[in-house]
């Protein structure tokens, strides 16, 4: 497979589908923002239809869809079984992230553009492109890349949590029932995987800023955040530093939240 971050110099060399999956925790329109102005040739993915199904205190925020509804949404998009994906966003990768680990985890060739649309030096375009349905064959979520609440409770490796770290601290919570983390979790915001214009940190620093938390590439580790999609950008950069695959909690805080379990907080 290739790296799961890839330069704009990269896609020169390559054919691929470009995948537009801005998303607005503010409630914004990722599609409005994508209609304003996006990469050429960039198809729209919605957060909220392609990536996740709908949310209930049982299952979290955004719950991962089922295989077939995943499939039938990229085959709308013009995404076929033989495509290489690179998905941007306008936040350093943190919401495209989601895609490119669901694809990566059903061994499709996808990958971030570092950067994404802060970093792309390019006109962008208000023109949408007319590719023909595809052929996208549904494959069931591999069990050895996600854990479960029970698993991830109990997990005797590495859990971090890729919220912000005031929420990690549970000093706010402007989503989720009650705020605070799992107990045991380390703070490892996934903001911070990326510098001011949005592209990956050196992987030196990167391994640097996993091995801080324990995550050093020789146990288990779980990835969780609010609703299991910003939790797939640590993910991404433990992948991306040569340091394992690592497990997707997909529930998440907004999962752990509505169970009478406890909450820690502080650092």
């Amino acid at each position: 497979m290739i790296d799961p971050v890839v330069d704009e110099s990269w896609l020169l060399d390559h054919r691929v589908v470009l995948a537009d999956v801005r998303w607005y925790l503010d409630g914004r329109s990722g599609r409005e923002a994508y209609e304003r102005g996006h990469l050429p040739g960039a198809v729209f993915i919605d957060l909220d239809t392609a990536l996740a199904r709908h949310a209930s205190p049982a299952e979290g925020r955004h719950p991962l869809p089922d295989p077939e509804t995943f499939a039938a949404a990229m085959a709308a998009a013009g995404i076929g079984d033989q495509d290489q994906v690179i998905g941007y966003d306008d936040a350093g990768g943190v919401v495209a992230a989601r895609l490119v680990w669901m694809l990566r985890s059903i061994g499709h060739d996808a990958a971030l553009l570092d950067g994404g649309l802060t970093a792309y030096r390019g006109e962008l375009t208000t023109e949408v492109p007319r590719r023909p349905a595809a052929t996208f064959t549904a494959r069931p979520w591999p069990a050895d890349r996600l854990a479960s609440l029970e698993e991830t409770v109990a997990a005797p490796g590495v859990v971090l949590d890729a919220r912000d770290r005031s929420r990690f601290r549970g000093d706010t919570e402007p989503v989720d029932p009650r705020p605070g983390h799992i107990p045991g979790a380390h703070s490892l915001p996934c903001r911070d995987n990326v510098d001011a214009e949005g592209r990956f940190l050196p992987v030196p620093a990167l391994r640097e800023r996993f091995a801080a938390v324990g995550a050093d590439g020789t146990g288990d580790v779980i990835s969780y955040c609010g609703s299991g999609v910003t939790a797939c950008h640590n993910l991404i950069a433990l992948e991306h530093a040569g340091l394992g695959a690592g497990r997707l909690f997909p529930g998440s805080w907004s999962q752990y939240a509505h169970t009478g379990r406890p909450a820690a907080t502080g650092d």
